[in-house]
This record gives C-alpha cells, structure tokens and sequence, in this order.
C-alpha cells in the first residue's frame, strides 16, 4: 500500500504488523503508520495502533572529496568488503554503533542500520569522517 502524503509504502502483513519505508523522518514515519491503521480500520479490521518503533534509519551525505578506496580497504579489510566488479562501493560494517556505511570513490556516502540518529550521528563524525579524510585523494 502507498500514501501520498507523507510519500511512503507500506508492507502489511497478516499477522498485523506494517512495515513503513520511505519516510524522511521520525515524525512523518510515525504518521504514517497512523494514517496506515487509519485505512486499514477503513476496510473493517480491528485496528490497535501499538508497539511503534524504528528499527532502521538510512542517512547519505556527501563529504566533498574523493577517496581512496583500495587504499582504505588494505588497511581496514577486517571491517570492509570491496568487490568492485560486484558493486562500485566498499561496504564498511561499524561494531559500535552496530551500523554499515557504504563508501563511494566520489566521497558520496550511505549510512544504513541506525536505530536512531545519535547512531548516524556518531558512525559518521566520530568513527568515519576522520578515517575518510586519511584517504582522501590529493
């Protein structure tokens, strides 16, 4: 099921739960699902609007410098995987927060698994960014 406004989709499932996507924020996320049960009470189901939480928040940013990704990924393989005949990207998978960041040469990045923004926040500025400025082309 798709909403216009906030723009997301939704997976519904039969044992009652709906997974919402595409949201651009907690708030929109949250009514979302709201506005989800809402249609769904609609149709004539006994709707309970219960247990809502985020279980995933994606982020992308782009840092403005290229990087080297070979490079980072010779000195990081416990961390990474980088395939490039499989994907252009080198995926970087954080222990704490329990995060994967994929890396582009372009400096464009994707956070992805964060539970909540303190997650995105922390995997990007104080885990990634100053290990992305050491391979940062000249």
């Amino acid at each position: 099921m798709r909403i216009l406004e906030p723009k997301t989709a939704a997976l519904i499932f039969r044992s009652g739960k709906i997974v919402v996507t595409g949201a651009r924020s907690e708030a929109a996320s949250h009514l979302a699902a709201r506005k989800y049960a809402r249609l769904i009470q609609k149709l004539g189901f006994d709707v309970k609007f219960i247990d809502f939480k985020i279980q995933n928040m994606v982020a992308s940013c782009d840092v403005k410098f290229p990087i080297q990704i070979e490079h980072l990924y010779a000195s990081h393989c416990q961390f990474c995987s980088y395939e490039p005949e499989l994907f252009p990207g080198l995926i970087y998978r954080l222990i704490h927060p329990r995060v994967v960041v994929l890396i582009f040469v372009s400096g464009k990045i994707v956070i992805t698994g964060g539970k909540n923004r303190n997650d995105l926040k922390v995997a990007f500025e104080e885990k990634m960014y100053p290990v992305l400025k050491k391979f940062q082309k000249l």
